[in-house]
């Protein structure tokens, strides 16, 4: 197998935001997770964990999504600012069934992307909520000037206006954001993105529209049709990106599937349900071109990543569950996806950061333990805003069931702005270590300067008790040829170079 570099085209800039995060109020995801109030015993700063902050901002979290999820649509922000203990108490319906106090609110909120030093991305209150309700919080947080919101931030404690970099309107309203059709959903889109108001025009909101469900390619098509109908003279500033959702289910939405019993046939089926969105970001891409040639909207896949049944013993509305190596193949192939599609894709969140389907962190207690995707992210992190590179695999042949056939190995490569080249490759075998053949259209002495391996058996997890059984390890299976480089990549691995 060979994989070609062509350094001498570049294709784009890969947005840092495609490596965005999502923490929702779901299960342990906010509470235990991230938030342990300034009063816990477990060591935080203004209440939020030191351990679990200190090892996000490793991986470099560009973006973190906030409220939610299918909680968004149910969330009054008003509840959730004040006085903790005069802050009023909401069921939390989609996740559980469980009491949320709303502790964790706007400040929190705002208090935690701070120490993770990353943009913000709010999601707003379509379907129980209201155009004023709305326009009254994104006032609260940006207006710096004299307004009753204004004055009630800084009777909270907040003199300053914060800055928000992405606002999404809704949630998944076609299901749980309020079951609407896509006419509705647009004209309402509209309606609530006219009074998120930009107070400061030096740093403009980015407005996200509520896009499609997997495959719902009429749900794009409608959606993007009613809102370029009448008197909309360009997308940039009224819609700058279009979401999009998608799950790896392995058994299907109903039965989804152990997170870690599994078999190969299982494993391929897996790989190939990852790879399925290559497809969705290119057909939806294409329904995109109609309306937008010149790519100004955004493709923003805010819900991505594996989802199996919660584990035993554990509430099943928490979807709480554990990441294996099969999860850090998963990531390397998404990923991979997405980096080649940076021209339509701007930014995407893995569902979700912590203790919630495929975490980076899974918490007990003061006890912490980082997952393979994790991991992968570090690996990835060099792809952050760096220039995509030309590539071409060749004898790259189909592996697996003949149901779940995929190829051996997929990649994405890219170059910083010191010349440094990042290239990543995802060995989707289970079982066969693969040689590649590494080779530039001009460069020939090639020198690694970094190279690490996620890697291990399929059903390899980390646990409190064995926290490091997949970790990123140096790799050292490769030669200097002629030509370029010879790698041997792992099984079921995960392998990044540095040129």
């Amino acid at each position: 197998m060979k994989l070609f570099i062509n350094e001498k085209v570049k294709k784009g800039t890969i947005s840092p935001e495609i490596y965005g995060q999502f923490s929702e109020h779901l299960g342990r995801g906010i509470y235990g997770g991230l938030y342990v109030g300034e009063n816990s015993d477990i060591p935080n700063e203004n209440g939020m964990r030191t351990d679990v902050v200190e090892a996000l901002k490793e991986i470099k979290v560009p973006v973190l999504r906030w409220p939610g999820g299918c909680f968004a649509d149910e969330y009054h922000w008003m509840d959730g600012i004040g006085p903790k203990e005069t802050r009023k108490k909401m069921v939390n319906t989609h996740w559980g069934g469980v009491t949320e106090d709303n502790s964790f609110g706007t400040h929190e909120f705002f208090e935690l992307v701070r120490q993770l030093g990353c943009k913000t991305y709010i999601n707003g209150n379509v379907g129980s909520g209201t155009v004023q309700e709305m326009s009254e919080w994104v006032e609260y947080m940006t207006f710096g000037g004299l307004s009753p919101m204004s004055e009630l931030r800084k009777n909270n404690g907040h003199e300053e206006p914060w800055t928000i970099d992405y606002f999404g309107v809704g949630n998944e309203n076609w299901g749980c954001g309020g079951n609407m059709r896509p006419q509705y959903y647009a004209d309402l889109y509209r309606r609530f993105q006219t009074y998120i108001r930009i107070y400061n025009p030096e740093h403009p909101i980015k407005k996200i529209c509520g896009g499609a469900n997997v495959d719902d390619y009429d749900w794009t098509k409608k959606v993007l049709d009613t809102c370029f109908d009448h008197a909309i003279p360009e997308a940039h500033g009224f819609m700058d990106g279009l979401s999009l959702h998608y799950y790896v289910h392995p058994e299907g939405w109903e039965i989804k599937g152990s997170s870690t019993d599994f078999d190969r046939d299982v494993w391929y089926k897996t790989m190939s349900k990852a790879l399925y969105m290559d497809e969705l970001v290119t057909k939806h891409g294409k329904v995109m071109d109609t309306y937008d040639p010149e790519k100004k909207i955004g493709m923003i896949v805010d819900e991505w990543g594996g989802w199996y049944t919660a584990e035993p013993g554990t509430n099943p509305g928490f979807l709480y569950q554990q990441n294996t190596v099969r999860d850090a193949l998963i990531a390397g192939i998404t990923l991979n996806i997405f980096n080649q599609h940076c021209d339509r894709v701007k930014m995407a969140c893995i569902a979700q950061m912590i203790n919630v389907l495929q975490a980076m962190i899974l918490t007990d207690g003061d006890q912490m333990v980082k997952t393979p995707t994790y991991h992968v992210f570090h690996q990835y992190r060099y792809h952050q805003g760096a220039e995509l590179l030309d590539t071409q695999i060749t004898d790259d042949s189909l592996i697996g069931p003949d149901e779940w056939r995929v190829p051996e190995v997929t990649e994405s490569v890219s170059v910083d702005k010191d010349g440094v080249t990042t290239i990543t490759l995802a060995n989707l075998s289970a079982d066969d270590a693969q040689d590649i053949e590494i080779s530039f259209a001009e460069k020939k002495d090639l020198n690694v300067s970094e190279a690490t391996v996620v890697t291990g058996d399929i059903h390899a997890h980390n646990t409190f008790e064995a926290p490091s059984e997949v970790i990123e390890e140096k790799f050292d299976a490769y030669q200097k040829t002629a030509d370029g480089l010879k790698v041997t990549l792992p099984p079921a691995s995960v392998t990044l170079l540095r040129i």
